[in-house]
């Protein structure tokens, strides 16, 4: 054999080997991050990259802070209420009722959070301007069962699930409106596009993205972490197996493409979680009649906090618009 020709042979299967490396360290990384983004459990070693995840600087003062005022709105002990999915997965939900209520909201947590800390804040706007209000907890997560998260793939189902509880009781015949904050912006868009009953009046999502596999792709590149076509693909059919849905089977885009209700968008430009450049593709996306805030500076889900007068007036120009 030529030398030339063994040369040539000999770099084929280093090269061969190389891509067998790389394709293998590729696959036990995916499968790491979407263990991380859909397993009830949570990884210990994840606590260390939330600031990184989300990009907030003072992430440990903002959990301080958030979670102070979870147990203030926990100590409000509302009525615990539990439903069964379409699927037979058990979940619970709290509601607040007040007097003279004028609309019931549902309103969806994020990932890895929980009905109290992403609300806690907002809680009492919604209570002082007539809302009820059913904090509902995410499935894969808190008290609800499943053991994963569906990043608003199968959330959907059971927003709608909610919703139809909603409409069994007593105060039936008031508006309902979606609101869900991150992973719950995405949930609540994402059942957009289902047929909703006539009371549903309104979507207010605050800073969601578009969908499971853009989502991890920008968190992977985010961390200096490759995402080849190769890696999205391993991805989607992990979460498929875990979760019979695909990563990129279903997204927000598809979802207000068909939606019949008015939207209000709400995102903040430092957000380096969820860019706010997903709110935009949303937007552009959305059949129905809709709006846009975007917060200058707000951190993921820190629009309220940047903004309270702007939020609470945009919102609240939003309910008289389609209160019915």
């Amino acid at each position: 054999m030529k030398d030339n020709t063994k040369k040539v042979l000999m770099g084929f299967g280093i090269t061969a080997c190389a891509v067998a490396a790389v394709s293998s360290v590729s696959y036990y990384i995916t499968k790491h991050l979407v263990k991380v983004a859909l397993d009830r459990e949570e990884p210990k070693a994840i606590g260390k990259s939330k600031e990184r995840l989300t990009g907030n600087n003072n992430i440990e003062e903002t959990i301080k802070a958030q979670n102070i005022i979870a147990q203030r709105l926990e100590s409000l002990n509302l009525k615990t209420v539990e439903i069964t999915a379409q699927d037979s997965t058990k979940l619970v939900g709290h509601l607040f009722t007040c007097k003279n209520a004028k609309r019931t909201i549902i309103a969806m947590h994020g990932w890895r959070s929980s009905w109290s800390k992403d609300f806690g804040m907002l809680s009492d706007f919604l209570f002082n301007n007539n809302c009820n209000v059913l904090f509902a907890e995410q499935r894969g997560q808190g008290n609800s069962g499943g053991e994963y998260m569906g990043f608003g793939l199968t959330e959907r189902f059971d927003c709608l699930d909610w919703i139809n509880w909603v409409n069994s009781q007593e105060f039936k015949k008031l508006p309902i409106y979606l609101l869900g904050i991150s992973m719950g912006a995405t949930t609540v868009l994402m059942s957009a596009g289902f047929d909703l009953p006539s009371n549903v009046c309104g979507i207010i999502a605050d800073c969601g993205f578009t969908s499971p596999s853009e989502i991890w792709k920008h968190v992977a590149q985010n961390m200096n972490l490759l995402y080849t076509n190769i890696r999205g693909n391993i991805a989607s059919a992990l979460c498929k197996k875990k979760i019979n849905v695909a990563s990129n089977d279903y997204s927000t885009i598809t979802a207000l493409q068909n939606c019949k209700v008015p939207v209000l968008l709400i995102h903040g430009t430092d957000d380096r979680f969820v860019p706010v450049q997903m709110t935009y593709e949303n937007y552009k996306a959305c059949a129905s009649p809709k709006k846009l805030l975007i917060v200058p500076g707000a951190e993921h889900g820190m629009s309220y906090v940047e903004e309270q007068d702007l939020y609470e007036k945009t919102v609240k120009e939003f309910w008289q618009e389609n209160d019915n």
